[in-house]
């Protein structure tokens, strides 16, 4: 490999890695929030305290994530500067207010609002405290927001033009509306939220298997809100083939290769259609017996005209029958199937634990084809991947950054999943005990 390859590789892992975090963390904290306004919502001084017990341990654990993702952004940001200081002579006039602001946003304003939440336990009111939360959901948000502004321009350079070899913003409104930005923020964001209710469903079924029956709700809400997304975030990705066909058709090209399509579009397909399917199989036996019990012939006849819809809107969206259609069919049938036959929710329960990396392989495999589908442009049409690399890099420094970043980055990633792990398995904290009452003495 030479050291324009041995640099995107280097890139490849650092950003992939910290991906994982960020697609994690973006999926975790609104169910945070939701459990919490529950809580805040319960009039029952008993539920409420279960309640906040459960937010507690999924905050536990959307801490460690978020924690450990902010040191592997750390070592992305470093190796950004390192590695490709051409991109930032490039393009710095113009997205590096975005960028700007991300780390405000994301380092300072989310950060705060995460630490005021986390100490705030039992000294805030619990309005304001409920506040916090949702503070620190609509910050990662507008964080990854302006990521992808930047990442947009990237895909699709709009706003600005080209002096003596640097480009200068000249239209701040075309930066911020550019369509290769704002369709993928809508499919990031739901893939997130489909990444967080399978992580949910999927730690909730184990100790509901051990007989711990406090996880239901959580259960329920993770299930539900994997079911509620599938369909928009498959439709978030394919209204993305327009905006492609426009702007990168050598992209479209290279996915209409024989090669492409077979270990990487079909791949992918498959892989989505399989979370959808079990997300929404899974949501049907959850539900069951409402369902079975008060609206049966209802559900039925939304799935039966729900078929032909589906059949019209896979071969409106994608343009061919081809590789959509048969999942299409299939996933109704399911639905059907899954509603008509209503099995036991224990096999269930041992699936969904299996299915918790399937989605962040999925935005990891999604994350790779809209980079690499970009090459050799690092902003497209303007800017080539060899004029961005940082000048004097010599082979034996981009083997050392690079063992070196995967040592690091290996490290936090495990040391990530065993403390999440750990925490998932340990449980909720036990229950505080009422004191006891002092016996009266008798006279």
């Amino acid at each position: 490999m030479d050291i324009l390859d041995l640099a995107r590789l280097q890139f490849a892992v650092t950003t992939g890695v910290h991906w994982l975090f960020v697609i994690l963390t973006l999926g975790l904290v609104p169910l945070v929030a939701i459990m919490q306004t529950r809580s805040l919502r319960a009039r029952d001084r008993v539920r409420r305290a279960a309640l906040d017990r459960m937010t507690r341990f999924w905050g536990q654990i959307y801490v460690i994530n978020y924690a450990l993702g902010i040191v592997t952004g750390l070592v992305m940001e470093f190796q950004f500067g390192l590695t490709w200081s051409g991109l930032g002579k490039y393009t710095g006039n113009v997205f590096g207010a975005p960028l700007a602001l991300e780390t405000l946003i994301a380092f300072f304003a989310e950060s705060t609002f995460l630490g005021m939440w986390i100490f705030g336990w039992d000294r805030l009111r619990p309005g304001l405290h409920v506040t916090l939360i949702w503070l620190v959901t609509a910050t990662a948000y507008t964080s990854a927001f302006w990521v992808l502004v930047a990442n947009g321009y990237m895909q699709a350079p709009v706003g600005s033009v080209v002096r003596d070899g640097v480009a200068y913003l000249t239209d701040f409104g075309a930066l911020l509306t550019n369509p290769s930005a704002l369709v993928p923020l809508a499919h990031v964001s739901l893939a997130a939220l489909l990444t967080g209710g399978l992580f949910v469903a999927g730690v909730s079924a184990h100790h509901l298997r051990r007989g711990r029956e406090d996880f239901r709700g959580p259960l329920r809400t993770g299930v539900l809100v994997a079911a509620v997304v599938t369909f928009p975030v498959y439709a978030a990705g394919g209204l993305q083939y327009p905006i492609i066909a426009a702007t990168q058709p050598a992209k479209t090209a290279m996915m209409d290769e024989p090669g492409w399509v077979l270990w990487g579009q079909y791949v992918m397909i498959g892989l989505g259609y399989l979370l959808g399917i079990l997300a929404l199989a899974a949501f049907l036996v959850v539900f069951r017996e409402p369902l079975l019990r008060r609206r049966l012939p209802a559900v039925v006849a939304v799935a039966l005209t729900a078929y032909p819809a589906g059949e019209y809107f896979g071969g409106f969206l994608f343009n061919e029958p081809g590789p959509y259609r048969g999942p299409i069919y299939l996933l109704w049938f399911l639905i059907m199937g899954a509603v008509l036959l209503s099995r036991p929710v224990g096999p269930l329960l041992r699936l969904l634990p299996i299915l918790i990396p399937l989605p962040l392989v999925a935005s990891l495999g999604g994350w790779i084809s809209r980079e690499i589908g970009r090459q050799p442009w690092i902003v497209y049409g303007r800017l080539t991947t060899a004029q961005a690399l940082s000048p004097g890099l010599t082979r034996t420094m981009i083997i050392s950054s690079l063992a070196g970043f995967v040592v690091v980055l290996g490290a936090l990633a495990v040391t990530n999943w065993v403390l999440i792990a750990r925490t998932a398995r340990r449980g909720l904290e036990p229950a505080p005990t009422e004191p006891a009452a002092e016996p009266v003495p008798a006279f």
